[in-house]
C-alpha cells in the first residue's frame, strides 16, 4: 500500500475527530472527548492557530492516520515541538503509517530549528514505548504531569 503524508487542512477535521475518538476508545476514555469540529476549526485555522497536523492517506485519499503537534518554549532548551498525538486507525496499524508520520514530525522539528521534540506515552502502552525506543528517545521517569481542566479553571477566582 502506498501512503501519502501531507499537511492537514480544514476539510480533514471530521476524519481527524473520528481518529481522536478512536484513540480515546483504545485508551478506555471515550467519555473524556469534548472536542468539537468547531473548536478545532477555531484553534487550528482561526486568526491565532495553536496546532498543526499531518494526515496519512492511501491511494484512494482515505485518511488512515494523523499526527497533531504544536510549539512550546522551554526555559532551559528553547523552542520545542510537542507531539500531542499520532493516531493510526486500528485496522491500519503495523503498516508503517505511524513511522512515516513520526518521521515527518521529526523533519518538521528539524526544519523549525527546534531544540527538542517532546511527547507523552501511557505507561501501559508497551508497543508505543518500544516504537519510540527504536529512535533512541529519552524516557523521563522523573517528571509528573499536572492538569487543570475547564471545570477547575472555571472555579478559580482571585
Amino acid at each position: 500500500m502506498h501512503i501519502t503524508i501531507r499537511e492537514g487542512c480544514r476539510e480533514d477535521l471530521p476524519r481527524v475527530l473520528e481518529l481522536i475518538r478512536e484513540l480515546a476508545e483504545f485508551e478506555k476514555a471515550s467519555e473524556q472527548v469534548s472536542l468539537t469540529i468547531e473548536m478545532m476549526e477555531k484553534d487550528g485555522f482561526g486568526p491565532d492557530p495553536v496546532f498543526e497536523f499531518y494526515v496519512a492517506g492511501n491511494d484512494h485519499g482515505k485518511i488512515l492516520g494523523m499526527a497533531l503537534y504544536y510549539y512550546r518554549y522551554s526555559t532551559w532548551k528553547g523552542k520545542t515541538l510537542f507531539l500531542e498525538d499520532i493516531i493510526v486507525s486500528s485496522g491500519e496499524r503495523g503498516n508503517g503509517i505511524g513511522k512515516a508520520l513520526f518521521e515527518w514530525v521529526i523533519q518538521k522539528a528539524q526544519k523549525e530549528n527546534c531544540q527538542r521534540m517532546s511527547w507523552q506515552v501511557l505507561n501501559w502502552n508497551k508497543p508505543a514505548i518500544r516504537f519510540y525506543e527504536n529512535y533512541d528517545a529519552h524516557i523521563d521517569d522523573e517528571w509528573l504531569n499536572f492538569d487543570l481542566y475547564k471545570e477547575q479553571l472555571d472555579r478559580f477566582h482571585r
